[in-house]
């Protein structure tokens, strides 16, 4: 940016005249090809503008940039409407796209500038142009969040279930970016909730992978196919148990979800027990928990813990969810402690004794030592206060 553009970018006219009547030069551009008139565009300052079409001589109004783009697409991009209303009637070209194939008002959409998108809306720019990737404007504005901008352009008459080169809709777009206004509109006006991308995935599939719960909750209302499987044939359950996403697996459950389906890279039977995943922290069971980290951290071996939760009727899902928390050579100890907070919490639920549940847990995995050892150690801390709990060595089990 020489002291020519700088004048033009901040608006001071006067600066500009000096420069320009001492020999600037006022055909420069700047790293990014911005030339005088991108920059008093992008910035809004029409008198600088007025200066420049009407006293310089051969300046290219619709000169592009490194980008590809016009004043025109310049002013769209920031919102400046007096700028693009002074460009307009310049004689711009209105159609011109950038190297992206993006017209001024997928860039006005994709920005949130309502005045300006309204006001390319009226001149009568295409709603249907489609840049390279195969958006349209109402892809823009609803991947931006922008709910608005989104109901002008509905208003205005563009089509709700375009989809782009990779089959994504407007909706795939604003599960993307976890807008529920952006939702409500969308579905509002008739957009369709199985369609389906590239990869298979539906909104739903999104919106349950990028953990947006109220979003999910709209798609479910909607009357959207719970059980739809991607090309990885996974159902959203399954991306609900892959990350861990308690509140999202409840909800798919309480909806109804098929649990006979399989994911074909992890199959399983679902149909065993509800697919929850809550922990144990209450404060009674404080003690209980001080056992079982021990038995997880310092006792059970790499695959114990697998054998200890099939034993409990943990499923292959249940499983593989819990495997995807944490990586690494000792990770089984991360595993097998999450495994046993996870079953205390459904043998509360189920009133039933969690001593003699894992007695008999680690008696069936061929374990008595450390059955025996376990029912010793929360003896010991049982009879022992909260103070001197943290000052106590535990029995260690028997070699």
């Amino acid at each position: 940016m020489n002291a020519l553009l700088l004048s033009a970018w901040f608006g001071h006219l006067r600066i500009l005249q000096i420069l320009v009547n001492s020999g600037a030069k006022i055909h420069c551009e700047s790293k990014d090809g911005l030339t005088l008139l991108h920059c008093a565009a992008q910035k809004g300052h029409v008198p600088v503008l007025a200066f420049i079409m009407e006293d310089l001589e051969d300046v290219a109004l619709d000169h592009v940039d490194k980008l590809g783009r016009t004043a025109f697409h310049r002013a769209a991009e920031h919102g400046q409407l007096d700028a693009l209303d002074f460009l307009v009637g310049s004689g711009c070209d209105h159609s011109v796209k950038d190297k992206e194939g993006n017209t001024a008002l997928h860039l006005a959409a994709g920005r949130g500038h309502m005045a300006v998108l309204q006001r390319l809306v009226d001149i009568g720019l295409d709603l249907e142009e489609q840049n390279a990737e195969g958006l349209t404007a109402l892809h823009a504005a609803a991947g931006g969040s922008h709910p608005d901008c989104v109901q002008l352009l509905l208003r205005a008459g563009s089509t709700v279930n375009a989809l782009t080169q990779k089959n994504l809709s407007c909706l795939h777009y604003a599960a993307l970016s976890g807008s529920e206004d952006v939702f409500r509109v969308l579905i509002h006006a008739g957009g369709c909730t199985n369609v389906v991308d590239h990869q298979g995935a539906s909104p739903l599939h999104l919106a349950v992978r990028h953990n947006f719960p109220a979003l999910v909750r709209l798609l479910i209302n909607s009357d959207s196919d719970l059980n739809t499987m991607d090309n990885r044939q996974q159902t959203p359950l399954h991306l609900a148990a892959e990350h861990a996403w308690q509140d999202i697996a409840e909800m798919l459950l309480i909806a109804g979800v098929d649990l006979n389906l399989r994911d074909k890279d992890h199959p399983s039977d679902l149909s065993g027990k509800s697919l929850s995943f809550k922990q144990d922290h209450r404060q009674e069971t404080q003690q209980l928990r001080s056992v079982l980290w021990r038995l997880a951290s310092r006792y059970l071996q790499p695959r114990e813990w697998k054998k200890l939760a099939y034993s409990w009727e943990f499923t292959e899902a249940h499983v593989y969810a819990i495997e995807q928390q944490w990586t690494g050579t000792r990770s089984y100890q991360e595993h097998g402690h999450r495994m046993l907070l996870i079953w205390l919490h459904g043998v509360a639920t189920a009133d039933e004794n969690p001593s003699k549940a894992l007695f008999e847990g680690l008696v069936a995995i061929g374990r008595r030592d450390l059955a025996g050892w376990s029912t010793m150690a929360r003896s010991q801390l049982t009879a022992t206060s909260t103070s001197q709990v943290q000052m106590i060595l535990v029995p260690q089990p028997p070699e």
